[in-house]
């Protein structure tokens, strides 16, 4: 486990079903070399927070809760009706304990994530003493994925996923991972306000940033060095292209 200076909880992402992995089993229990992708993410959450991990479950829970058992003793939040990802984090926010001070949202499909990746994050974001980090990669081709939105002074302004954005935006290439530090305290006061207004009619979780902007509170970018590392799994293919990283690592 990695020595860290303040008190760390890992939320991790794993509720939803994945139709786009044309399968009856839900997403997170696909297997990448014979392992669980969400095994993946629950060791490297381990490696930062020891047992003080919150995975939010939903679609064959049971089976989720079975399969990461054998890992460690952890909390489970349920989540019944998937409706977006700042529902699943408002879901987890009875199970954060008390003595934790910063909570990191990890993606439950993103089985390459490395504990020393989260680590810097979790450094850079307390070396600022920031209310809300988000690790951000830059991609030739960010199709797909959130932009994140800089104001004239570099400052993390808003984070607007892919439906949302207008063509001017859709040329950012500075794109989110899903990937977050926050203050705990900022957390469980600005989740509940989260709304659905957006084209998806969806609760993001990544709303948080424009309530922290408001308020003027510090955010900030961590810019990981490895696209690879972030690669979400929502299809079988997507899941042969891990593999193959995995496989032959001198690919990344």
């Amino acid at each position: 486990m990695i020595h860290m200076d303040v008190k760390i909880t890992v939320v991790i992402l794993a509720a939803g079903l994945g139709t786009r992995m044309k399968s009856n089993k839900v997403k997170v229990l696909h297997e990448v070399c014979g392992k669980p992708i969400v095994n993946y993410v629950v060791e490297t959450a381990r490696k930062v927070a020891g047992n003080d991990v919150v995975l939010v479950v939903g679609h064959q829970a049971d089976k989720v809760r079975e399969t990461v058992s054998n890992l460690g003793t952890f909390s489970f939040a349920y989540q019944e009706a998937q409706l977006g990802t700042g529902h699943a984090v408002l879901c987890a926010l009875p199970h954060i304990p008390d003595r934790c001070q910063e909570v990191v949202i990890l993606c439950g499909d993103v089985p390459l994530i490395k504990a020393d990746t989260v680590s810097a994050l979790i450094k850079s974001h307390t070396h600022e003493n920031r209310d809300i980090s988000v690790l951000a990669v830059e991609l030739e081709d960010p199709t797909g994925y959130g932009r994140i939105l800089l104001d004239e002074n570099s400052r993390v302004q808003a984070i607007v996923e892919e439906s949302d954005t207008t063509p001017e935006q859709k040329r950012i290439r500075l794109i989110n991972t899903g990937i977050f530090c926050v203050k705990k305290d900022f957390l469980l006061r600005a989740v509940p306000q989260l709304k659905s207004d957006n084209a998806q009619g969806e609760i993001y979780f990544t709303d948080i940033v424009e309530i922290a902007y408001a308020e003027k509170k510090h955010i900030g970018v961590t810019i990981g060095d490895n696209h690879f590392e972030v690669t979400g799994i929502n299809t079988i293919q997507e899941l042969k292209r891990v593999e193959r990283v995995i496989k032959n690592p001198q690919l990344i």
